[in-house]
């Protein structure tokens, strides 16, 4: 697969930063996807949580696009963004991008994802999100 290089997004503030080890490799010696996946919800989360303004849960990977390989040593930046908010969900955009090859530095977005959380109450049920700030 050819590494089309981009930037990392100005205009959007970064959900997460992580670089992945070489546990989290799959037999082929490219990060797992499920180890990019869990990733993914985590940085997802964080936005919705804020708007929740507590507790959510996923309930919904509505698309998921693993565009290039990730590698131990790159250094992903994920970004997340919400794009609907209903009554009781929240779903959230989310985009990584890797860089790599710190001598000669690149970037590349490998991954982008949609995903619906649901505001919870502390018992687990659900409940409305609370009006925009």
């Amino acid at each position: 697969m050819p590494e089309n290089p981009v930037e990392l997004p100005k205009d959007k503030q970064q959900a997460l930063r992580v670089m992945p080890m070489p546990a989290d490799v799959n037999q082929n010696g490219d990060v797992f996807g499920g180890w990019i996946m869990a990733q993914v919800d985590v940085a997802g989360a964080i936005p919705a949580m804020r708007r929740a303004r507590g507790r959510v849960a996923t309930v919904s990977v509505n698309s998921f696009l693993f565009k290039q390989p990730v590698f131990v040593g790159d250094l992903l930046s994920f970004y997340a963004d919400i794009v609907k908010v209903g009554t009781t969900s929240i779903t959230v955009y989310v985009e990584v991008y890797a860089e790599r090859h710190p001598a000669n530095a690149l970037v590349v977005k490998v991954t982008e994802a949609q995903l619906t959380y649901v505001a919870l109450n502390p018992d687990g049920s659900k409940r409305e999100v609370p009006p925009g700030l």
